[in-house]
């Protein structure tokens, strides 16, 4: 069974830092790229970040510069570390993987 389990969200004031978890299990992990997504009350969930099983990058242009994604293979986890915090980055954060699994979620707040 695949389970995808996100942690580390919660409420941060603006310019401040998160770093979001993602623990895997049920997947070869190393063999598949793995995603963040978000999606904002109201909006449509969108990508925020992807990396690649050779660790390749990419990030929407609104992150840019401010989140980064990494992975480690041994402990199965991806991780995003979001940092200046902006109020229009609060949302649920979903962890992707193998483009058919997706957690749960975790909630981000970014307030004033």
């Amino acid at each position: 069974q695949v389970q995808l389990v996100e942690s580390g969200g919660g409420l941060v004031q603006a310019g401040g830092s998160l770093r979001l978890s993602c623990a895997v299990s049920g997947l070869i992990f190393s063999n598949y790229a793995m995603s963040w997504y978000r999606q904002a009350p109201g909006k449509q969930r969108e990508l925020v970040a992807q990396i690649g099983r050779g660790y390749s990058t990419n990030y929407a242009d609104s992150v840019k510069d401010r989140f980064t994604i990494s992975r480690d293979n041994a402990e199965k986890t991806v991780y995003l570390q979001m940092n200046g915090l902006k109020q229009e980055d609060t949302a649920v954060y979903y962890c992707r993987g193998a483009i058919a699994y997706w957690g749960k979620g975790t909630l981000v707040t970014v307030s004033e």
